[in-house]
């Protein structure tokens, strides 16, 4: 290792640990499920109740779901062997992508390596430089990191503040408006001004907030970007397989219209690999030839394809499964709170229970752990500074036993930690 790149990171470190933000990775020695074996830092094996797993309906484990995944790879080998674009597009990526479009009542999809991918691609696909974004303060980082790839200006509206969003929107239009073309001649400048293209904006946000459990207020944003002539896209990495009667998302949670943009991933309630764009043939034909997290990747492997469409076939199959989910968060929230723990009733799969103190939260959750428990805490700069908090998030297979066990011994390590 280099003198400097010793420096650097040896810095880096040592602040992250000053300052109890140092991350390192635990061991998981079964396969994901509600109860798994971890590896203790003394070397020993425990079992825990997992209550820190994205995989909200448990489908990870299912033998079905796995022979059918077994079968894929034996039917379409380990990998794709190219982009989609060249070599790579297969029968099980367009069958994905076919029921992706039929399972959110969209009329095309899109897919892509990851989440991350699908945000990063779609939305530096759709803005440049002379367009707006406005985004939600508290959106994912993929969601951050395609606006600075878009180089477009940013607006960040407050939390769920509709009228905050519109003071935004209202601010980018009149920047626009005094924005000037590049020439010195003023009567050749204002011509050039009225064949310009119109103010182009991007409403972007996450349908579930991944660290508060929350919701986008869907039929209000919808208004807005109507009222506004804007775009308007939605993530629904936590929300599809979560929200609505039979888990296909927010516009079903509310009953109302959908986001042009539809952004989701694979990794999380649908347990396979990969992400999506749905919403017209027109878009998805768009990201296909713009998209560059699209066009200049090899393709997931076929077997994650199938599988990912087996599981998404699953959900629809057992809509009762998605209701166990729900019916899990109730109890839990309802368990918590007769403990004494302050938590709302989490209306996603999520269930925030913030602690404040960074130091206090990361010795929570170890004691959490030593008594069985696994859920991590999360601070900065995942969440605000003095915001650090357990962040539970349930499955569909948890027993109401098991959420009792977890909520009496949250309770009484918090307020034995005070």
């Amino acid at each position: 290792m280099s003198r400097i790149l010793d420096i650097f990171t040896k810095d880096a470190l040592e602040a992250a640990r000053a300052n109890n933000t140092y991350r390192s990775m635990r061991l998981m020695e079964t396969p994901e499920s509600s109860r798994v074996k971890i590896r203790m830092p003394n070397g020993a094996s425990q079992e825990q109740i997992l209550l820190a797993s994205n995989s909200y309906l448990d489908l990870a484990n299912i033998d079905e779901l796995k022979q059918a995944m077994a079968q894929a790879v034996l039917e379409w080998g380990t990998g794709s062997g190219g982009a989609r674009l060249t070599t790579g597009n297969k029968t099980p990526h367009q069958e994905l992508e076919e029921f992706i479009a039929k399972f959110k009542g969209e009329e095309s999809a899109i897919t892509f390596n990851t989440g991350y991918m699908a945000n990063v691609g779609t939305i530096s696909a759709l803005c440049g430089k002379n367009d707006f974004i406005f985004s939600d303060e508290l959106n994912h980082a993929s969601i951050i990191d395609g606006i600075r790839l878009s180089r477009a200006k940013c607006f960040v509206y407050k939390h769920n503040d509709m009228a905050d969003l519109e003071r935004a929107i209202s601010a980018a239009k009149a920047e626009f408006s005094t924005r000037e073309m590049p020439t010195e001649n003023a009567a050749i400048n204002a011509t050039a001004k009225q064949d310009a293209r119109p103010f182009r904006g991007l409403i972007v946000t996450d349908a579930v907030f991944s660290m508060d459990g929350d919701l986008a207020n869907l039929p209000e944003l919808l208004r807005i970007a109507r009222e506004q002539g804007v775009m308007l896209m939605i993530d629904e990495a936590h929300a599809t397989g979560v929200l609505g009667k039979t888990g296909r998302g927010l516009a079903e949670h509310y009953g109302c219209a959908h986001a042009d943009v539809t952004v989701g991933t694979l990794s999380k309630a649908v347990a396979a690999e990969g992400g999506f764009v749905a919403g017209p043939k027109q878009l998805t034909e768009f990201l296909k030839n713009k998209s560059r997290s699209f066009i200049f990747t090899t393709a997931m492997a076929p077997a994650v394809a199938a599988a990912a469409c087996n599981n998404l076939r699953y959900i629809e199959a057992h809509p009762e499964r998605v209701q166990n989910l729900r019916d899990n968060v109730k109890f839990f929230c309802d368990a918590l709170r007769r403990e004494g723990v302050n938590v709302d009733l989490s209306p996603s799969a999520i269930v925030p229970i913030v602690i404040g103190d960074e130091a206090k939260a990361m010795q929570v959750s170890a004691k959490l752990q030593e008594q069985g428990i696994l859920i991590p805490a999360i601070r900065y700069p995942t969440v605000a500074k003095g915001q650090a908090r357990l962040r539970a998030s349930l499955m569909a297979t948890h027993t109401h036993e098991q959420l009792q066990i977890a909520a009496t011994t949250i309770a009484q390590i918090i307020k034995s930690t005070n």
